[in-house]
């Protein structure tokens, strides 16, 4: 009979994907990968002949606390819309660059992080990771352009609502490469 041999790679091979198996150690694992994804990958803008624009609109939303409010889009202000959940690891991975941009370009960007989840768990999450993002709950359907079928999905839009960036997927929201265009942007 012959005698199976397992070299250091089939072992690690084997305890990876039996900690991908393993609720509790899936989510953490598939962060760390989406963080390593990140360090490769910042958004690029569209190609100009697939910058759609539109139409000004008002976004219904209800903040964290219930309170009602409507967040003008693609009027007069650059815009950072994403959708995201507490449960997504490629969300968890960018979100602390997301805080990063939204701590220096806050007051000239209007960042509107969208989810459906309930806004206690997302309190909780936003608690628990100290970060101090404008999270809210769409009351509306988005506008067609703005649909975001799958988590995350991140636009960025100019003054006059062209749609600069759209990322889907966890990416660093950090890079110079995006501090670089929104500042041409706001500065326009």
């Amino acid at each position: 009979m012959k005698k199976i041999k397992f070299s250091i790679a089939d072992i690690l091979l084997f305890v990876f994907i039996l900690l991908l198996v393993i609720p509790q150690t899936r989510m953490p694992i598939q962060v760390v990968l989406s963080s390593v994804k990140m360090q490769f990958f910042s958004p690029s803008p569209l190609d100009k002949e697939d910058q759609a624009k539109l139409s000004p609109f008002s976004y219904k939303v209800s903040a964290l606390d219930g309170t009602n409010t409507s967040i003008k889009i693609g009027e007069d202000k650059v815009t950072f819309v994403g959708y995201w959940a507490t449960w997504c690891p490629p969300c968890i991975a960018e979100m602390p660059s997301i805080q990063k941009l939204y701590d220096d370009y806050g007051t000239s960007v209007e960042f509107v992080l969208l989810t459906h989840e309930k806004p206690e768990v997302v309190q909780r999450f936003l608690d628990k990771k100290e970060f101090s993002l404008p999270v809210y709950i769409p009351r509306m359907q988005a506008p067609e352009l703005l649909d975001g079928n799958s988590i995350p999905t991140n636009f960025v839009i100019d003054k006059s609502g062209k749609i600069i960036i759209k990322e889907t997927g966890a990416t660093d929201w950090n890079a110079k490469k995006i501090r670089t265009i929104l500042d041409g942007l706001i500065a326009s």
